[in-house]
């Protein structure tokens, strides 16, 4: 089953990837908020689906309240980010910061979860940041608004997803997605009237696109983690490198840049070990990069870690 789960994993992520590429080329016409505003709403009834069939019992009101606006906001700038990242970098150097996500999960569980951290993990961690160092290169590398916006995507995703890790089994499933969705409904709708160009047909075309795949690729997800162990399934987000290097040299023309290679071999192998360390039953109690189970910058909101939920409350 487990190489089942990795062949499902890899084919989501090579969905994922392709949605990815036409977020940049949608990127290339159009703000990332208005990018983010629309695919999210071609996405709402798709969610919707799912959240009228939630079988928990009760009302809307958090029982976190301040940790879940916290949560909600971090969602709700991630694929902005993230989106402005596709736009402005070649997509293996946007791929390579976004890899930073398992190493910020590792440094914010202790704050909030209270995790143990042990001195591999933290060594990973080192040497994750180093790799992030040989990206960017400091010095042969002018560091732009699209690094930053990668950096922030990560960070919000990894604050997300340890508070989710926090409060998810206090919170109905409905809850937790619902908050998030529509905060990101009213800031990407706040922003748009500034930033709104008219939808040609292809754009719109590409909106529905981005829509679809991230969804179907989600699913994939959903029955990867559903059929296989998180160890064999997580890696596997890691093959995105491949497709933003094949995608970004045959598509746009981007020259294989061997220090991104580089570097994000040193994060890929720093991340790979804290999800072996996590799975092998050391010091962490919480295993919270094994359960990050979502990118965080696909439009919709859609949460695997959540959908995961949904199955396991059947």
């Amino acid at each position: 089953m487990n190489l089942k789960a990795a062949v499902l994993a890899l084919l989501g992520y090579a969905i994922f990837s392709t949605h990815d590429v036409v977020v940049k080329y949608l990127g290339a016409s159009m703000s990332p908020f208005q990018l983010v505003f629309f695919s999210s709403l071609l996405s709402f009834p798709l969610v919707t689906l799912m959240l009228i069939r939630d079988p928990a019992h009760g009302n809307l009101r958090p029982q976190h309240p301040w940790w879940m606006a916290l949560r909600s906001i971090a969602v709700s700038l991630v694929p902005a980010s993230a989106f402005y990242a596709f736009s402005q970098l070649p997509l293996a150097q946007a791929y390579a910061l976004l890899f930073v996500t398992p190493l910020l999960v590792t440094l914010l569980s202790i704050p909030v979860l209270k995790e143990q951290v042990g001195l591999p993990r933290m060594l990973a961690v080192v040497l994750g940041f180093i790799g992030v160092m040989v990206v960017l290169r400091p010095g042969g590398t002018e560091f732009g608004w699209g690094h930053a916006a990668a950096l922030l995507a990560a960070f919000g995703n990894a604050l997300q997803s340890v508070i989710l890790r926090k409060i998810g089994t206090h919170e109905r499933r409905v809850v937790l997605m619902i908050y998030p969705l529509m905060t990101t409904f009213v800031a990407m709708g706040i922003a748009l009237p500034f930033v709104y160009v008219p939808l040609e047909a292809s754009a719109l075309g590409g909106l529905v696109v981005v829509a679809i795949f991230g969804f179907c690729a989600t699913l994939l997800m959903v029955s990867a983690y559903t059929l296989g162990e998180a160890a064999i399934v997580a890696p596997m987000q890691y093959s995105q490198i491949i497709w933003a290097t094949l995608f970004g040299f045959f598509l746009f023309g981007e020259a294989i840049d061997l220090s991104t290679l580089l570097g994000a071999g040193i994060i890929i192998a720093s991340g790979i070990f804290i999800v072996i360390r996590e799975a092998s039953g050391g010091q962490s109690r919480n295993t919270p990069v094994l359960q990050t189970r979502t990118r965080g910058y696909t439009s919709g909101g859609v949460n695997i870690s959540l959908l995961l939920k949904r199955k396991s409350n059947k």
